[in-house]
């Protein structure tokens, strides 16, 4: 549709319809012709400002309208209502279109209806009293047996049934769609249907007429079948409904369409119930085998012990506050270098809770890529952005009902520190590509490497995360500061290694004893772990064998010798010593390269080449 304007507008006399050119932006009527003047104001003044005062309460139509128009290119209407001069409203049906180099104006042509109608009426009653009587009885022939035949559709169907006539106005409605739709006939008969019962879609949005398959219907000679839409009832609530929309003919003239429905709005419920019963049984199906696996996981790994071994008090007080805080929910913040336990520690807390029916679930922090830890944390539904082929619940969703152990949390990426906390917070979960919330009961324990003091000068933890998970604080301390426990370690693990391994048990020496007290085991527990299997490895005839990383060998009769991976370690742990010493500063008369007694480029040569970062030395 194009209003096929003069390039001028000068040249508007020249259409013989009111036409406006608006100033959308301004609200300001730039042009009108005289037929426009006329229609309007009833005398060829100078176009009024602002156009707004036409338009009264129908003012947010019009700019509905004109949304439409820019979109489109073009539009017309019969939904905005002008009011003349005089007060007296003007139904109007406007057609408008940009004005091609003005974004900012709109050509409209506007067509007096009640003017239209009349000259339409005259027009048909000129026809029929040139057809003369014989067409008059045809019609209305034609018109009582389609009232007949209605009337046994009506009478038969137990479907909703209503037809429209062309311009979409009701002509007839059944007893089953009043009782559907909550409409009485004189509610629907003669008014346009469509805005009283189809005019929003579920989610809100305007079902315009022209997007409607029943409006192409009659408009267009369509018949369309649809599966799920939603009419409206006369209260305002909704129905699902499928339909069909038919055009109807008079002598191969379309007249206008019928539309037949049925109420879904049951079974549509019954099938949301049973896709949500499915999908939560198949959850589970899934979670129960990904705890299943996880469990034989967990059972299949060797690990260094299951018990807390030693009698210092630095274990008494760490097993004193797993007793204090095992029994309730609280959240537990376990810090301590690597290898001394920490894991040992979440699984004591769990296996003496009120959660130890459930599963504890060991989420290591720094195993997964950054891209991956998202779908490792809060699971997947199939076609999740990620591209996931299949359903996968997370390690939040498994530990639903026990307790989740986030080992090393200080390296989760710092930007999913913040969900986790938020879903931590809400209690509730969503998997990737889902909408739907899952609850959450679970109890959290973290563990990092490195002090509060680290914490709170390192930018990879979130400070409102570390204010969530520090609750209540455990701290394991590191093999050197309790060498009395090296003993009975050693001894434990050495027999789990020995039976493991299905080796003889050598004898654990004082000797060997004293130097596994005098080494300082910056690998803790696990690398005692590690030396006493190799040990037990190596050893032959009970005479015990012990490797250290800083020693040769060792057994009575051997030399000690270094290698140079050693010799790098110590030259490392010294560099961090002397940094540690200087407080970080590398130069100056106080620096570690005086201290070390070297060129400060030669040491910071040194720092960059063995990877020594300030989380090492502070």
């Amino acid at each position: 549709m194009t209003l096929d304007l003069p390039p001028h507008d000068s040249l508007l006399p020249a259409i013989p319809h009111p036409v406006i050119v608006l100033d959308t932006r301004r609200d300001r009527i730039v042009n009108w012709s005289p037929e426009a003047a006329d229609l309007l104001t009833g005398s060829t003044a100078t176009p009024p400002a602002p156009f707004a005062q036409y338009l009264g309460k129908d003012l947010p139509q019009f700019i509905v309208f004109l949304d439409a128009v820019h979109h489109r290119g073009e539009g017309w209407t019969r939904d905005v209502t002008l009011t003349r001069a005089d007060g007296t409203p003007l139904r109007v049906e406007l057609r408008a279109q940009p004005v091609p180099g003005q974004p900012d104006h709109v050509a409209m042509i506007l067509t007096d209806l009640h003017a239209f109608d009349r000259r339409t009426e005259q027009a048909q009653a000129a026809e029929i009293f040139r057809a003369g009587l014989l067409e008059w009885q045809r019609t209305e022939t034609f018109f009582a047996e389609l009232e007949r035949q209605n009337q046994l559709i009506l009478n038969a169907a137990g479907e909703g049934i209503y037809g429209v006539n062309a311009e979409g106005k009701t002509t007839f409605v059944n007893r089953a769609a009043q009782e559907m739709l909550g409409w009485t006939v004189e509610d629907l008969l003669g008014h346009d249907i469509h805005s009283m019962i189809h005019h929003h879609h579920l989610n809100g949005e305007t079902y315009h007429s022209h997007d409607c398959p029943i409006y192409r219907s009659f408009r267009f000679e369509q018949v369309h079948r649809i599966e799920d839409e939603v009419f409206w009832r006369k209260d305002g609530k909704p129905i699902r409904v499928e339909y069909v929309s038919t055009p109807i003919y008079d002598q191969q003239v379309l007249a206008g369409a019928v539309v037949i429905f049925r109420d879904i709005t049951e079974r549509k419920e019954n099938e949301r119930k049973l896709r949500d019963a499915l999908d939560e049984v198949a959850a589970l199906r899934d979670r129960l085998e990904q705890e299943n696996a996880y469990l034989q996981e967990a059972i299949s790994t060797e690990r260094a012990h299951h018990n807390i071994i030693g009698t210092s008090p630095a274990i008494r007080q760490t097993v004193q506050r797993i007793d204090l805080v095992a029994n309730t929910d609280a959240t537990v913040l376990i810090s301590g270098e690597t290898g001394t336990g920490k894991s040992l520690v979440a699984a004591a807390i769990h296996k003496v809770s009120s959660r130890a029916r459930r599963p504890l679930i060991h989420f290591k922090c720094s195993s997964f890529a950054p891209e991956e830890v998202e779908a490792e944390l809060y699971g997947q539904v199939r076609g999740a952005p990620n591209g996931a082929t299949r359903d996968k619940a997370g390690k939040l969703e498994l530990a639903h009902g026990g307790t989740l152990f986030l080992d090393d949390v200080e390296d989760l990426p710092y930007e999913i520190q913040g969900k986790l906390l938020s879903v931590l917070q809400n209690g509730t979960v969503t998997r990737l590509g889902d909408t739907r919330e899952k609850p959450l009961d679970i109890r959290v324990i973290a563990s990092t490497r490195l002090t509060e003091a680290q914490i709170r000068r390192s930018s990879r933890f979130r400070e409102d995360l570390f204010l969530f998970l520090n609750v209540f604080p455990i701290t394991c301390q590191p093999l050197r500061d309790r060498q009395e426990d090296i003993p009975l370690l050693a001894a434990h693990l050495l027999k789990l290694a020995c039976r493991r391994l299905n080796r003889p048990e050598p004898v654990l020496t004082e000797r060997v004893v004293g130097q596994l007290q005098s080494y300082d085991w910056p690998g803790n527990v696990r690398e005692l772990h590690n030396v006493m299997e190799r040990a037990a490895i190596v050893s032959q005839d009970r005479k015990l064998v012990v490797e250290l990383a800083s020693t040769a060998p060792m057994d009575q009769g051997h030399t000690p010798f270094r290698t140079e991976a050693q010799m790098t370690e110590l030259m490392r742990a010294n560099l961090i010593a002397a940094l540690r010493e200087t407080g970080g500063r590398v130069s100056g008369p106080s620096g570690a390269a005086a201290l070390l007694g070297i060129k400060p480029t030669t040491l910071a040569s040194r720092i960059k080449t063995l990877r020594i970062t300030e989380e090492d030395w502070a």
